[in-house]
């Protein structure tokens, strides 16, 4: 049984951007953490916290704190995608990989804008493979040039969100350089099975991002066509152990797996309120210490 690494990341502060007037500054984030007990943290959106490297590791070690990974979208399903994605995945990998992390979240692009508009077709079977092949080499490069594993991240009204396109994306990408970030939050809202994933692809699940989904909020909401932004500032997100999926089974299944892997707690709320956010993280982790099985914090 390996140990689930617990934790947290700007995310769960409210922060989406990296600048933005309603997000909690990074100093109170980074200070926050700490005081909610966490010891690790994500890049979040580059940009938020300090890019340049020598200032940010001074801040994370006076801090006693280390970082799993940097954060990043793709737009590789576009014909001009790979230069557009690499100018943002290069600075966030590179600014990462110094902090010592050794993983890179990457996150689809959008076919629904934030208003609940339809921007993009889905795409088909054939555009899928080609999709696939370009973010197995983004892996590729982003291994060979930074030294991080490239994770996957599913994202509701991304061009990879629901069960269907999750598997057929890992059938259509390289598993050597291509791992599964299994953000339980966004599988459930897009009416995912985080357990049938885990166990049908045990072998691609290299990283987490915790989160649960409010199944009332979500019931109310379904067929009225709400972007997944809409959708949050409606509280679709629920703090643990309010949700779903439960946790526990899922974090027994995790640890079955007997590797090592790193779970982000995050809840999606943005805006909100600043004094809200370090509450919740506190809880939370108090939470997965008593009913997390082998969690590590």
């Amino acid at each position: 049984m390996a140990a689930i690494n617990i934790g947290t990341a700007p995310d769960s502060w409210g922060v989406w951007f990296a600048n933005d007037a309603q997000q909690t500054p990074w100093t109170r984030f980074l200070d926050e953490v700490v005081e909610a007990g966490y010891t690790r943290i994500e890049l979040g959106p580059y940009g938020y916290l300090p890019t340049d490297k020598a200032q940010l590791k001074a801040e994370l070690d006076q801090r006693g704190l280390t970082m799993t990974a940097g954060t990043t979208f793709e737009q590789l399903h576009r014909p001009d995608g790979w230069e557009t994605t690499w100018r943002d995945v290069a600075p966030t990998a590179e600014l990462a990989a110094a902090m010592g992390a050794k993983h890179l979240v990457v996150m689809p692009s959008m076919w629904r804008d934030a208003d609940g508009s339809i921007t993009e077709e889905r795409l088909d079977h054939a555009a899928q493979a080609a999709h696939g092949k370009q973010v197995s080499e983004l892996g590729r490069r982003v291994a060979e040039e930074f030294g991080v594993r490239l994770q996957y991240h599913p994202h509701a009204d991304g061009h990879v969100d629901n069960q269907d396109t999750v598997e057929r994306f890992l059938e259509e990408t390289d598993p050597q350089y291509v791992g599964l970030c299994l953000d339980t939050g966004h599988i459930s809202y897009c009416g995912g099975d985080n357990l049938e994933l885990i166990r049908r692809y045990p072998d691609r699940i290299g990283y987490l991002h915790l989160k649960q989904v409010n199944p009332e909020v979500l019931a109310a909401i379904q067929g009225q066509g709400l972007s997944f932004d809409q959708a949050i500032e409606r509280g679709v997100m629920a703090e643990p152990p309010h949700g779903v999926p439960e946790f526990p089974p899922l974090l027994a299944e995790l640890a079955g797996l007997d590797v090592e892997l790193f779970a982000i707690v995050e809840q999606d709320m943005y805006p909100c309120p600043p004094d809200v956010p370090l509450p919740i993280a506190a809880r939370t982790l108090a939470y997965l210490r008593s009913h997390g099985g082998g969690v590590s914090v």
